[in-house]
């Protein structure tokens, strides 16, 4: 699948000429959003902890393990045994929700913490998918 460079707008306003020419990127999907792929990883979203930056319940997150992880960063991380999706502030040693309902989480020295990556893309889907059921418990 190739990008077509356009702008859809949301809202319902008139329909285009049909005569339109369009021009295609000579990039797939894969590469517009994966940039190290023997690093990728694509996780499910569960929960409603990171609605305030745009990761709802049932995306996909794309998860890149070659990433430099900054304070600020969205990441995946395996905390005591629970894989997360948080914004990550390497200095106070937190996990940040991105919502006010959550609490920080610290990662004290005795917690079983393993960064897995940095989330650099999320994917809604608009219609369920049947093949994502096997990933679900």
């Amino acid at each position: 699948m190739y990008i077509i460079p356009i702008f859809i707008e949301a809202g319902i306003t008139g329909f285009g000429s049909p005569a339109a020419e369009y021009i295609e990127l000579d990039i797939s999907i894969d590469e517009l959003i994966i940039k190290h792929p023997n690093a990728t990883f694509i996780g499910l979203a569960s929960g409603h902890s990171m609605q305030d930056v745009g990761i709802f319940d049932g995306d996909l997150l794309v998860i890149d393990r070659a990433e430099d992880v900054s304070t600020g960063d969205i990441i995946v991380a395996n905390y005591n045994g629970t894989f997360v999706c948080k914004i990550i502030d390497k200095s106070k040693r937190l996990l940040i929700s991105a919502s006010n309902d959550y609490k920080s989480v610290y990662i004290s020295k005795d917690d079983d913490f393993k960064l897995e990556g940095v989330v650099t893309t999320s994917i809604r889907l608009h219609k369920n998918k049947v093949e994502l059921n096997r990933c679900l418990p």
